[in-house]
């Protein structure tokens, strides 16, 4: 299939991509945290886009955890391929707002770039999909609208991780059914560089309590024979890794490495990208690439104490954590929890009480590169970025892609987004680069008319806006 040029969103549809990014953005959809009355009114808003850019089938189905995700569908001809296009409009929270340059809930520019919560995991993506559609609306009537059976599916649980999408497909086989999935929650390797995500990380958290006595106890009364519950626990916590940061917790596994094509990611880069300070060595060994990608991590997330203006002089009965493993592709993440609550077991000191809870799991992914899907893809990205596309790996975990495998175990699975590391997901000062999702809107414009032009044989002319609409 040879490579056609595309003419990027106009002035007009990445205007419109801002108000609605602006709007999503002030909809505090804090996963776990924030009401329902938010998700409410976030489902409702993307529904009425959806409509507008031209999907006039919508539903929205609740989910166990109350939330709504929003299914939009414009029926294609009979034996169309349906394609269904992924996001989700939950985000995590945005911790201490005082750290932020500009209010988080908020969308603001600077710079070049759109900052706010959410601006680029996922809403940020959300937006690309609405402005890839209107982009096919505006090529209206000199190009047909793409002879596939098209759905969105805007999520309302992912970032929980805890299946609630799943539960809700499952109970509703039928609903989605679909030939390719375009799951848009990642990035690019680089700001304009267009990324293929080919495998993902899976995920084990648990919470642990570590217990050594029956109350708190003056430090200097008790304080030498009695042991403290918060320093035990510090003592299991540091058996995780070894001198050099290696993760030394048995059966955690590790992935067969890297496919053909995979782009690589230099220490320099990786020190530029996470912000490493100067003289402060990474942990591990192996590439980079080896040790986000393929193999398992290890992190505290949180440990409860008491606060420095809390603090007395006592020995504490009990302390708790919270421990992550990033699982590398084709672990098994039950496997994970046992091997870590093995390890955990057998390193408890001074013969304390340990309880460990299941917080989370998430399946590792990989995808299957080798379809029709991945190859229009991947030119479609070249052709809009105008640089070739790249394949990576990611050190992060997305449950639904497992849940669409399981599901749909004859779809194709395409990851790509609008994230970059500027972005700092999940991170204080969170933010997209408009310029990622107007290309990625045009590369994915492009990927529908290509795909469905390559079903019926015919070749897919330009695709996007005037640049003066």
């Amino acid at each position: 299939m040879s490579a056609r040029p595309t003419a990027a969103p106009g002035r007009s549809l990445m205007a419109r991509a801002r108000d609605d990014l602006a709007a999503l953005v002030g909809l505090r959809t804090v996963a776990g945290v924030s009401p329902p009355e938010q998700f409410h009114r976030a489902a409702r808003l993307i529904a009425d886009l959806l409509v507008d850019a031209g999907l006039p089938e919508i539903r929205l189905l609740p989910a166990d955890d109350g939330t709504e995700t929003v299914y939009a569908r414009r029926p294609g001809p009979p034996g169309a391929p349906r394609v269904v296009l992924y996001a989700h409009y939950d985000v995590v929270s945005a911790q201490d707002e005082t750290a932020w340059r500009s209010p988080p809930f908020e969308l603001t520019e600077r710079d070049g770039r759109w900052y706010g919560r959410g601006s680029a995991d996922c809403k940020g993506n959300v937006v690309a999909h609405l402005t890839a559609l209107r982009s096919l609306q505006d090529a209206l009537p000199d190009e047909p609208w793409p002879e596939l059976d098209l759905v969105v599916l805007v999520d309302g649980c992912e970032e929980p991780g805890d299946a609630a999408l799943e539960k809700l497909l499952r109970a509703r086989p039928d609903l989605l059914a679909p030939d390719v999935v375009v799951v848009a929650d990642t990035g690019n390797l680089a700001p304009g560089v267009p990324t293929l995500t080919t495998s993902l990380r899976g995920m084990a958290v648990v919470e642990i309590t570590v217990s050594t006595l029956a109350r708190t106890l003056h430090s200097g009364q008790f304080g030498g024979p009695a042991p403290d519950a918060l320093t035990a626990l510090i003592r299991l916590l540091a058996t995780l890794h070894d001198a050099d940061g290696t993760p030394c917790v048995p059966g955690l596994g590790s992935a067969s490495g890297p496919g053909p094509g995979r782009a690589g990611y230099s220490e320099a880069e990786f020190r530029a990208d996470a912000g490493v300070l100067d003289g402060v060595r990474l942990i591990g060994s192996g590439t980079v690439a080896e040790r986000l990608w393929d193999r398992p991590a290890v992190t505290v997330l949180a440990v409860r104490s008491p606060s420095l203006d809390d603090a007395v002089p006592a020995l504490l009965p009990s302390a708790k954590a919270l421990v992550s493993v990033r699982t590398p592709p084709g672990t098994e993440v039950a496997r994970v929890h046992e091997a870590l609550a093995g390890h955990l077991r057998e390193h408890v000191p001074w013969g304390a009480r340990l309880d460990i809870r299941r917080v989370t799991s998430g399946p590792a992914f990989r995808a299957d590169t080798g379809g029709p899907a991945h190859t229009v893809m991947r030119e479609a990205l070249s052709d809009a970025f105008g640089v070739p596309a790249r394949e990576v790996g990611a050190g992060g975990s997305i449950a639904v892609c497992s849940a669409f495998r399981s599901l749909y175990p004859d779809a194709e699975i395409v990851l790509c987004g609008v994230e970059d590391p500027p972005s700092n997901i999940h991170g204080t000062d969170e933010s997209v680069s408009p310029g990622e999702i107007a290309a990625l809107a045009r590369a994915e414009a492009l990927f529908l008319r290509r795909l469905a032009a390559a079903r019926t044989g015919r070749r897919a002319a330009p695709t996007g806006p005037r640049e003066d609409r």
